[in-house]
């Protein structure tokens, strides 16, 4: 009877923006749009730029308040980036906004070449990366930091929540090179200031300690890995959770040191594919400086085009939601 019930409930969820905040969970209305609005009062270099996308970009706050500073250039994501470069080498700090498989499968070339290579300060803010809409492989960016990792002076960051999010935009924008960030807009949860947490660009910071389980995780997984630490406390599983905000560069230090720690099962929990980002990033770290987990296991997306759907349920068949993070964590305690 319970599951015959709860499963309308999870099916209704809308498949293009659906919000990833839990029933009842406390959220930030546009973080992203609000703190950029806020910074550029004192920093008049800041402009923003959107293909066609402002308002699903949180952008449009921004344009609001700053009119004049705010270019709205079309469904064409070419040209955005384009912009985007000229207007850096003027001496502007652009932030370019579009939606994550548009900025890395179709304007990959001229990040490349008119932007990362001359090494401006281009910050590329990208809505619905990972799966976080049920629209299917056209608007699902599952590869996007894999694609971001591999350009060379390219700094790739996916925050977890709103309050990480409002830190990282002065922090990006003081950054003097080119900046890839995932973005999670509309109403975003806010959990980390629960923690005590502070952003810092390149840095890694240790949520919460656990003696059976290490969860290294990024992006809003990290919320995720919370949310299973706290479940299996009642099964009397202790989780620790490593929040690592910036893929590259990667704070290869503290992943070392959380690693080490003797018969602790280590877990990657990304929603990313498996291929090219922070699992295959920390399992080569490991390698390197011949760390030898008690376990090592990827928590991310399969290397497969997803399915379409209800968001909730993708997180499910995906392996990425609560409760099934939760079960296979505990499979692979054996």
């Amino acid at each position: 009877m319970n599951s015959a019930v709860s499963t309308p409930t999870r099916l209704k969820t809308s498949a293009m923006i659906a919000s990833i905040a839990a029933e009842g969970q406390r959220t930030v209305a546009a973080p992203f749009g609000h703190a950029l609005a806020a910074l550029a009062e004192s920093r008049p270099q800041i402009v923003g730029l959107s293909a066609d996308l402002a308002k699903y970009t949180d952008l449009h706050i921004f344009a609001r308040q700053h009119p004049l500073r705010f270019f709205q250039m079309g469904m064409a994501e070419q040209i955005l980036m384009g912009a985007a470069a000229g207007l850096a080498h003027e001496g502007f700090i652009p932030f370019a906004t579009t939606y994550a498989v548009f900025a890395t499968r179709r304007a990959y070339d001229f990040m490349h070449q008119a932007i990362a290579e001359e090494g401006l300060p281009v910050k590329i803010v990208a809505a619905l990366p990972g799966l976080t809409t049920g629209y299917g492989p056209s608007h699902q960016a599952a590869e996007d930091l894999a694609l971001m990792r591999a350009m060379p002076g390219m700094t790739v960051i996916d925050p977890c929540d709103a309050h990480e999010i409002t830190q990282a935009v002065p922090a990006i924008a003081a950054h003097d090179g080119p900046v890839y960030m995932r973005l999670l807009r509309g109403q975003v949860p806010c959990v980390l200031d629960e923690y005590g947490y502070t952003f810092e660009l390149g840095k890694a910071k240790m949520l919460r300690d656990g003696r059976d389980v290490l969860i290294v995780s990024t992006g809003l997984m990290t919320m995720r890995a919370l949310e299973v630490a706290e479940q299996l406390r009642g099964d009397s599983v202790d989780v620790a959770v490593l929040h690592v905000p910036t893929l590259k560069p990667l704070d290869e230090a503290a992943i070392v040191q959380a690693c080490a720690r003797e018969g602790r099962l280590v877990v990657v929990a990304e929603n990313h594919t498996v291929i090219g980002g922070l699992g295959e990033a920390v399992a080569g770290v490991l390698m390197r400086h011949r760390v030898m987990p008690a376990g090592f296991h990827l928590a991310g997306l399969p290397d497969e085009f997803l399915a379409a759907g209800a968001l909730p349920t993708l997180h499910d068949r995906y392996g990425i939601s609560r409760e099934v993070l939760a079960r296979r964590i505990q499979g692979w305690l054996g």
